[in-house]
């Protein structure tokens, strides 16, 4: 049964900079899991299959291996992190799939994705997520182990804490509100909200009611990335999620909310390895990419940085020695 969880991408390359799939969750072996989450929980018919759901293939498709027979990502010298990706060390790093969908269920594709996720984490491994929309963190938070509080940190242009729309309680504009009703889930700091999104005059009551650090994006930027991580408790575990309309649209165009003044790739790479060396991250996701709306493939190329970043961190910061 579990080996329907999830399936190898129908295009190539099917993995992550070609690392080895692993689909039998039963007997992953692995430090680090990437797993693709397509589906969010839809607002309308329309939105059941959306763009965004392409985009975890497009970042498999689009990172920059894809297009050499020798992975150079994987092995060359990479100045973001020091040395090569996986810094020399016996690191295992395994690309999961997508979990599969029921379209007749739109509400199973949440449940394959938990129990996904939470395979992943019971063998010990980092998660990497890719969505997808926002709604897909909610069931990999709700996989998360219980055993410790676990801190939030979100990057978005949104505060995501709706109670619902359209009587949907589990969608791209609610994570945050159900995160906070999780009792493993701690503080939650969210960094890089601006504009106008999800959030009305009551929602933002409501997260400042539950003892949320919303730090705008104007306030990031005066303050620094570093202040920003001092905000954050310290010690871990952590658990990580990355919309990319947090990013500025310069950076990252493929988003249906485009909005001025995000973070910069100098912001959230600090942001990242920061993170890392404050305690053990548990794992992340980055979601809201719709490669339909790319130009230049400039998200993309982001993207799989951001991802090589994350894994290049966690490798140096021991977690896996």
């Amino acid at each position: 049964m579990t080996k329907k969880l999830t399936q190898a991408p129908a295009a190539s390359p099917q993995s992550f900079l070609g690392f080895p799939l692993a689909l039998d969750l039963d007997a992953l072996d692995a430090d680090i899991a990437i797993l693709g989450v397509p589906y969010g929980l839809p607002y309308t018919p329309d939105d059941l299959a959306n763009d965004q759901s392409r985009a975890p293939d497009a970042i498999r498709q689009n990172a920059q291996d894809a297009a050499w027979e020798e992975p150079r990502t994987r092995f060359h010298f990479d100045w973001d992190l020091g040395g090569p990706l996986l810094d020399g060390r016996d690191v295992k790093v395994v690309d999961c799939g997508n979990v599969t969908a029921d379209f007749n269920d739109p509400q199973e594709h949440y449940r394959r994705a938990e129990a996904a996720a939470r395979m992943i984490f019971e063998a010990g491994a980092t998660l990497v997520a890719l969505g997808g929309d926002h709604g897909i963190p909610i069931p990999v938070m709700r996989a998360l182990p219980r055993d410790q509080t676990v801190t939030l940190v979100q990057v978005d242009a949104h505060m995501d804490w709706r109670d619902d729309v359209n009587g949907v309680k589990e969608g791209y504009s609610s994570p945050m509100r159900r995160a906070s009703e999780l009792d493993w889930i701690g503080p939650i700091v969210q960094i890089g909200l601006r504009g106008v999104g999800s959030a009305r005059p009551q929602e933002a009551e409501a997260a400042r009611a539950h003892g949320v650090d919303s730090i705008s994006a104007y306030e990031m930027h005066d303050i620094g990335i570093d202040a920003v991580l001092e905000r954050i408790p310290d010690g871990g575990p952590y658990y990580l999620t990355i919309d990319a309309d947090g990013m500025d649209p310069t950076i990252m165009p493929a988003v249906t909310a485009p909005t001025p003044g995000g973070l910069t790739w100098i912001q959230i790479r600090r942001l990242i390895h920061g993170l890392v060396r404050k305690g053990r991250v548990l794992g992340m996701d980055l979601v809201e990419i719709s490669p339909a709306l790319d130009q230049g493939n400039i998200t993309l190329l982001h993207a799989e940085r951001l991802i090589c970043n994350f894994i290049g961190a966690t490798v140096r910061a021991g977690y896996y020695d």
